[in-house]
């Protein structure tokens, strides 16, 4: 076989390695996004079954019960306009009451319950994470909220 040859072959061989990295990579990005959704698209159907999603929003007042053994607690979020029922085992964050604004990651049950992985509370009165603090005011002035990567 001639060098020039030789060469081709090895530079379309890189060529086609480095094509099938950047098309691995980019599926595995594609796959890891977690999208914020609120109350009433989780309702309304719009986020996805079995994929891992992130829920924004208020938690209702007199809906927090933990069970009597273990760490699980159970309670309601809410974006004024609908309400979604979660349930979360392990340790809440300090800052977690009735009435704080939360972020959680999960996936939503085929009852429709929201199993969180990760509950995050806001870290003082002041602050709001923006996705909820823009799912609130779009559920209460009635638009719609668009899923956000």
């Amino acid at each position: 076989m001639k060098p020039r040859r030789q060469r081709m072959i090895f530079v379309a061989v890189m060529l086609l390695g480095v094509a099938l990295a950047g098309v691995l990579v980019l599926q595995a990005i594609g796959e890891n996004m977690l999208y914020f959704y609120s109350p009433t698209q989780i309702k309304s159907g719009e986020a996805p079954a079995n994929h891992t999603v992130r829920v924004g929003g208020l938690v209702v007042e007199g809906s927090v019960r933990r069970e009597t053994q273990g760490v699980t607690v159970n309670f309601e979020l809410t974006d004024t306009a609908e309400r979604i029922a979660v349930v979360y085992t392990g340790i809440l964050p300090d800052l977690f009451r009735e009435g704080q604004g939360i972020v959680a990651r999960g996936r939503i049950g085929k009852d429709g319950v929201f199993v969180a992985e990760e509950v995050l509370a806001k870290h003082d009165e002041n602050y709001m994470p923006p996705d909820v603090a823009e799912a609130l005011e779009t559920a209460r002035s009635g638009g719609q909220v668009k899923a956000k990567p």
